[in-house]
């Protein structure tokens, strides 16, 4: 596949050989490989099947249309018509689908924010933001678990979330970038409009298939005792863990797991995924997602801004798409703005970010 072209026979031929794999000798005495060769049995499965049910759908709504257009009754126009406007929603969601052919779309993804400059206020937008994500994985069913997070007043200065399912960096790899708010402050006793700023990292989860090396002597490593909410829930033994790449200055953090060990082993999964990220970017010259990272928390480099006053919008600057319905966004409805990317994207589109008239202050 490549640039939205579906080759069938590619996918059927891999299919085939990894079915094949499921039925040699001793394929189940190694539980994780298995379920790794299981997963890709479905995935791949998942790219094919819906094509070939819509092509089903659509010689039945052909079929149909016949028998409507002999009999003359309204009834059946009606069916005709439903059946055509669910198979054309289908169409869309697959041909977005098939834009994710990227070498790690069908990942996982590590998803961190950090708040910018604004105390309480941009510590807040950062709570509203892990919230929007956590409410958009939980729309698709997705799996989420919140790797590492710091407590601040009003809300969250950061926050590291890995979501779990099919083609998660696909969708969210356009969301890395500077998210602006504007509203007015519930904290500020005059009732101000402020602008808060908050930055959103989006990196893939790597498989065996993809090698990151990690020398040893590049690494510090750093336990501490992982936060909680006091009484039995505080930890008494230095489990949370840090690692500090020298070399790239990269820094990550879990405090997730009870057990050192399994957050040293977390550590290192998202370690790998910020290098793969690190280390593409110094290969391409423009890389859109390394670059937005460099930029500063502040205004006039955002992708995104919210506006919650004098009226209520949410608009990207990359692809110019805007929604009225700031509520809808806030609670996880953000599939039309990732589409709107990966289509801007797969065409080649000027995306720079920044800021538009219409929404400055």
């Amino acid at each position: 596949m490549s640039g939205g072209v579906f080759d069938w026979a590619s996918i059927d031929k891999m299919i085939a050989e990894k079915e094949a794999l499921t039925g040699q000798a001793g394929f189940w005495d190694d539980p994780k490989a298995a379920e790794k060769v299981m997963s890709q049995i479905r995935k791949l499965k998942n790219r094919v099947e819906p094509w070939r049910q819509l092509i089903s759908d659509m010689d039945d709504i052909e079929a149909m249309y016949e028998l409507a257009a002999e009999s003359g009754e309204q009834g059946d126009e009606d069916e005709v018509r439903s059946m055509y406007e669910k198979a054309k929603a289908q169409f869309e969601k697959l041909n977005i689908l098939n834009l994710l052919s990227g070498e790690v779309d069908q990942n996982d993804a590590f998803l961190t924010i950090h708040a910018g400059a604004g105390g309480t206020e941009a510590c807040d937008w950062c709570f509203m933001l892990s919230r929007m994500y956590l409410r958009w994985a939980e729309r698709h069913g997705y799996k989420t678990e919140v790797m590492d997070e710091l407590e601040a007043e009003g809300g969250l200065k950061s926050i590291t979330i890995q979501i779990s399912g099919d083609f998660v960096y696909g969708y969210l790899k356009g969301e890395g970038g500077i998210h602006r708010l504007v509203r007015i402050s519930p904290f500020d006793a005059n009732a101000r409009r402020h602008t808060s700023f908050a930055s959103v990292y989006v990196y893939p989860v790597l498989d065996d298939t993809i090698e990151v090396d990690i020398k040893p002597e590049d690494l510090r490593v750093d336990t501490y005792r992982a936060g909680g909410k006091g009484g039995q829930h505080v930890n008494k033994t230095d489990s949370a863990v840090r690692f500090t790449h020298i070399p790239t200055g990269i820094v990550v953090a879990c405090q997730s797991e009870r057990s050192q060990i399994m957050n040293r082993q977390s550590c290192m999964n998202m370690l790998k995924a910020r290098l793969y990220e690190y280390y593409r970017a110094q290969k391409e010259e423009e890389n859109s997602k390394f670059a937005a990272e460099k930029k500063d928390i502040s205004f006039g480099s955002q992708i995104r801004s919210y506006v919650f006053c004098p009226y209520t919008m949410v608009k990207d600057h990359r692809t110019k798409y805007s929604v009225g319905n700031i509520n809808g966004v806030m609670d996880g409805d953000l599939d039309d703005f990732m589409n709107a990317y990966l289509v801007a994207k797969w065409k080649g589109l000027p995306m720079d970010g920044g800021s538009d008239d219409d929404d400055e202050e």
